[in-house]
């Protein structure tokens, strides 16, 4: 990790769990993080304490609701003007609702599509032009994905949200055929865990707490910093090797 010191990384959904974990984590080894989410002052928090504990990176809090392309934008053109632009971009906002396919709401869909995949999609494409016009060849996009953009479960609630995985999955393998088809070395990878400890399912479940508890009491789940490892194990790869996916799990899910 040591080239990327000093460098910019861009960790969007940044306030709690797997994001909240990576940004802390590339603070530490030193990166300068912009943490993006609609709830700044959890990050602000985060920033406090990477401070306290003296990591000699810096995590810079930026609010932005994702579901709104000018906030995106200004996002961008902000890290421009103070930090020159974004060299590691790491996409990982998500989220879910337990909209069924034959009778659910067309708010509920509509909202997973603009953050797991437009907000994804524009982001992708915004850093790749910040590292475009400063001549960055050697950034690189990180998707955080997760099993279920390889597998479609047993669980109708969650049908839906495994489309746009999916969807993920293919946007990064036909983000890394672009690049190669531009004679780009920057990289393209998406990380997909399976369960992982946060607050995913209590939000998901939130009218039926019995229901998050039952799937964390049946499954040995990753914990985030689990995630936050497999970031900087990619990151950290030899500017020639290529990761394309890292598919995690914790040892009794099948």
């Amino acid at each position: 990790m040591e080239r990327w010191r000093g460098r910019v990384a861009l960790v969007t959904g940044a306030s709690v769990g797997i994001g909240a974990a990576i940004a802390v984590e590339l603070v530490r080894l030193g990166m300068k993080v912009v943490g993006c989410a609609r709830d700044v002052a959890k990050i602000q928090k985060l920033a406090a304490e990477c401070q306290s504990a003296g990591h000699p990176g810096v995590l810079v809090p930026f609010k932005c609701d994702l579901t709104k392309e000018e906030e995106i934008l200004a996002m961008f053109a902000a890290i421009k003007e103070q930090h020159k632009g974004v060299d590691v971009c790491i996409n990982n906002a998500g989220l879910a609702h337990p909209e069924l396919l034959l009778n659910g709401k067309t708010s509920g869909w509509k909202n997973m599509m603009d953050v797991n995949v437009l907000a994804l999609s524009i982001c992708t494409r915004e850093a790749y032009q910040s590292m475009k016009e400063r001549n960055v060849d050697d950034g690189h996009i990180v998707n955080i994905n997760g099993m279920c953009g390889h597998r479609v479960i047993t669980n109708p609630d969650l049908h839906f949200y495994t489309a746009t995985k999916y969807a993920v999955t293919a946007l990064t393998e036909g983000l890394r055929q672009a690049l190669r088809a531009e004679n780009s070395h920057i990289r393209a990878t998406c990380i997909s865990p399976g369960l992982v400890e946060t607050e995913f399912l209590s939000r998901f479940y939130k009218n039926n707490p019995n229901k998050a508890a039952g799937a964390y009491s049946a499954y040995k789940s990753l914990e985030v910093t689990d995630v936050a490892n497999a970031v900087t194990y990619v990151l950290s790869a030899p500017p020639h090797v290529q990761i394309g996916d890292v598919r995690m799990q914790g040892t009794e899910q099948v």
